[in-house]
């Protein structure tokens, strides 16, 4: 589909711009916005078109074309056109395709597009009877219905196809192809878009300024930037395993202290604990080495990170008969306007009212009192 936004008429009594076209039967119609004036049925009105506006269109029709020839190339003569659209800034191309077109897929389409622009061939017309155009190979594309008589378009070799738009008049002018996305739109359809010409340059232009503001903030060369960030990951793998056994080793730290805490209830050790500022991997780790210091006993703790609540709670395999974990925080998190749940031997949740913490935390005694009573 192509968009004639730009183009404007003038007639003798008024003046429109023209918005888009739409086809009556064999017919193509303007649709526009009265700019002054009036126009009525039968005045005369002269159609003006917008020169670089046109070209740069033109520019991406053909381009579409090439598109789709080093698609079928590529991936396969199973690539139909499912829809397209073609605008002076861009063209969308909508094809049939059961995955997602790789990297290296992408690369082989774009630089076999830009070959072709290279070869700099004559785009020719002819019109000839629709039989005889299927029959030299042309093809026709998605959603257009034709006459008896239609418009072939040829790029060289590579490319043949029914087509009344407008185009370059050498594969030259295009000037350069650069795919900008590739995505699914449907099952089985993917959509690319790209930019030619002025566009093509200035998304190759925007590029090169983003790669050199990379390496100045790595403070690197442009053509380091792979090999710095990839000593930079492995710092950071480095730098996490340390900062995880300094966690563990925190959270040994933590358990042993906390056991100072227990309380007993109804004859069951009982630990309700608040730890700030830890990571819900921290409070897991701190939970399971508590728990194993006890001999029969329940724990919950607490932890309060971005006005958000943690909780975490564990049960001694000998008291899950009579207490189960995930009734223990289900009635915590209910109280810190959250809810979780879990296995009998331990359960997770999360609430988002830290101010009630502290009561909740304080209620664990007489629910568990309550349990084994």
């Amino acid at each position: 589909m192509l968009k004639a936004a730009g183009n404007k008429g003038t007639s003798a009594n008024g003046s429109y711009q023209v918005m888009g076209t739409k086809k009556f039967g064999s017919h193509f119609g303007h649709e526009g916005k009265l700019g002054m004036g009036e126009l009525k049925v039968g005045d005369t009105v002269n159609a003006r078109v917008e020169g670089p506006r046109r070209q740069a269109t033109a520019l991406n029709h053909s381009a579409t074309h090439l598109l789709h020839a080093a698609l079928r190339t590529v991936l396969g003569d199973h690539v139909t056109q499912k829809g397209s659209l073609v605008t002076h800034e861009r063209t969308r191309f909508d094809f049939s395709h059961p995955q997602p077109v790789t990297a290296e897929e992408l690369i082989a389409i774009e630089s076999m597009v830009n070959r072709e622009i290279r070869q700099n061939e004559v785009v020719e017309t002819r019109v000839m009877p629709i039989e005889e155009a299927k029959a030299a190979g042309a093809m026709a594309l998605f959603g257009e219905k034709y006459d008896d008589e239609v418009r072939v378009l040829s790029m060289g070799d590579f490319s043949v196809e029914l087509c009344g738009g407008t185009h370059v008049a050498r594969t030259g002018d295009i000037g350069l192809f650069k795919i900008l996305s590739e995505g699914g739109v449907a099952s089985g359809v993917r959509r690319i878009e790209a930019v030619t010409g002025e566009g093509a340059l200035e998304q190759v232009v925007a590029l090169e300024a983003t790669l050199d503001q990379a390496a100045a903030l790595l403070k690197t060369g442009a053509d380091s930037i792979v090999s710095k960030i990839e000593q930079m990951t492995e710092r950071l793998k480095v730098t996490e395993r340390e900062v995880d056994a300094l966690k563990m080793k925190l959270a040994t730290q933590a358990g042993g202290d906390l056991l100072d805490d227990v309380v007993d209830v109804c004859g069951v050790q009982c630990l309700v604990a608040s730890l700030d500022g830890q990571d819900p991997k921290t409070l897991r780790d701190t939970l399971d080495r508590v728990k194993n210091r006890l001999s029969q006993g329940v724990v919950v703790l607490a932890t309060v990170r971005d006005e958000k609540v943690n909780l975490i709670a564990g049960v001694t395999d000998n008291l899950t008969d009579r207490v189960k974990a995930g009734d223990l925080i289900g009635f915590v998190a209910a109280q810190v306007g959250g809810r979780g749940g879990g296995r009998a031997d331990m359960a997770q949740a999360g609430g988002t009212e830290p101010a009630s913490l502290p009561d909740a935390m304080k209620s664990v005694a007489a629910w568990l009192e309550e349990q084994l009573s």
